[in-house]
């Protein structure tokens, strides 16, 4: 016989505040069907787009970005999506896979944070934001990151991708194959600089994910994207994230181009929960600064990471056929912990299924049925239920006298 318990309508007390770092799983995420030389859209289509409010799971929220993705550290869940999988200008966003890229090769000991770079021509010519490397001399690693994600130098990015793959193209080979195996569909790079390209694209959950990535995977380099000031050849270079000087985000890059607009991309860590921003397509600055601040207050404020079941909570007293127990506790085999926009409870359902009675012999861990949970709006997530403890199976003068009894 198929059982089916409501055990929470509208919610009732079996969660309880808490916070769990859980796997990251990009669900539905697929390459843009925009074609591969389109990075931007025409003028009207921008103009349209921009004007449209984002998607987010306590409704629409209106932003001036004309892409945003922002996503939960810890769950991996979208906090708010706009335009989030089309193919985008990264500008200086780009440097981030740089910096990735150069962690690695940190990381794998095939550089050294104290290793002194040549500075060829190339890098010298280059023009936009530069950190002033000198033509013809040598600068360390550490210099050049710093140049890369405090004052988004091109000629440091130049530096890096020569010294360590002999060329920028091969260098961009390097972070092509890198965003594939992050899972970046919507990545693209022709340079390790983010000047204006075609075929150069990026989307703005791609953005946001390799942001996880870099705090997830480099906890001991992350330190350069929050620095808010650095000095090099008597000049001194301030952090161009408004987030970072304030002290409102501790990392991590901006960018610029005419096609791309405003972009900036941020990680911001509160009360043990940490957010990931992503957004481009503003018109100004000033605007980027006061959008940014305002889309992660509104994410900081608005949801809230909520344990709804405990692992080894009893779930129900399942009647058994034929053990030497006539019930048997099921209890939940893992914790889980959702980021949920608050007032979630009301609305929420938690329902118990399986199979009942169960027949003995049990044994503790057993696995015999599921507990779902549905958040308003249809989002579910399920648990193993498993028996608590060993019940074994009724001897035969035992189900003789059970027969007797029933």
């Amino acid at each position: 016989m198929h059982t089916r318990r409501f055990l929470l309508a509208g919610g009732a007390a079996l969660v309880s505040s808490g916070s769990a770092l859980t796997a990251y799983a990009r669900k539905g995420h697929k390459a843009s069907a925009h074609p591969v030389a389109a990075a931007a859209a025409p003028p009207a289509a921008a103009s349209t787009v921009a004007e449209a409010p984002a998607s987010t799971p306590v409704g629409p929220v209106d932003t001036v970005a004309r892409w945003a993705c922002i996503l939960d550290y810890n769950s991996g869940a979208t906090l708010l999506e706009k335009a989030a999988d089309e193919r985008m200008p990264p500008s200086s966003l780009t440097k981030m896979m740089t910096a990735y890229v150069t962690f690695s090769m940190l990381r794998a000991g095939r550089l050294k944070l104290d290793q002194a770079l040549p500075v060829s021509e190339k890098a010298w010519r280059m023009q936009g934001s530069r950190m002033f490397v000198p033509l013809g001399q040598s600068v360390p690693v550490q210099d050049l990151i710093q140049g890369t994600v405090i004052q988004s130098g091109n000629d440091a990015c130049i530096v890096l991708a020569e010294g360590i793959s002999g060329s920028e193209e091969q260098f961009v080979a390097v972070m092509n194959d890198t965003a594939a195996k992050l899972g970046l569909h919507n990545t693209h790079f022709m340079n390790a600089t983010g000047w204006p390209a075609d075929n150069h694209y990026m989307s703005a959950r791609d953005v946001a994910y390799l942001a996880l990535r870099l705090v997830h995977d480099f906890p001991e380099y992350y330190h350069y994207f929050s620095e808010k000031e650095f000095f090099f050849n008597k000049i001194r270079q301030e952090n161009r994230n408004s987030l970072v000087v304030k002290g409102l985000a501790d990392g991590l890059k901006t960018g610029h181009t005419d096609a791309g607009g405003f972009g900036l991309c941020a990680s911001a860590l509160r009360d043990g929960r940490r957010i990931v921003m992503a957004l481009n397509g503003m018109p100004s600055d000033h605007v980027r600064a006061r959008e940014s601040e305002r889309l992660l207050g509104w994410s900081f404020a608005n949801f809230e990471s909520a344990k709804i079941l405990n692992k080894g909570d009893v779930i129900e007293q399942a009647p058994v056929w034929m053990g030497q127990s006539q019930t048997v506790p099921l209890v939940v085999s893992q914790d889980l912990t959702m980021l949920l926009p608050h007032g979630w409870r009301n609305g929420t359902h938690v329902a118990l299924d399986y199979q009942g009675p169960l027949a003995a012999p049990l044994k503790a861990g057993q696995s015999v049925g599921q507990v779902t949970v549905t958040l308003p709006g249809g989002r579910q997530a399920s648990l193993p239920v498993v028996v608590g403890q060993d019940v074994p199976a009724l001897g035969l003068l035992g189900r003789a006298a059970r027969r007797l009894h029933l």
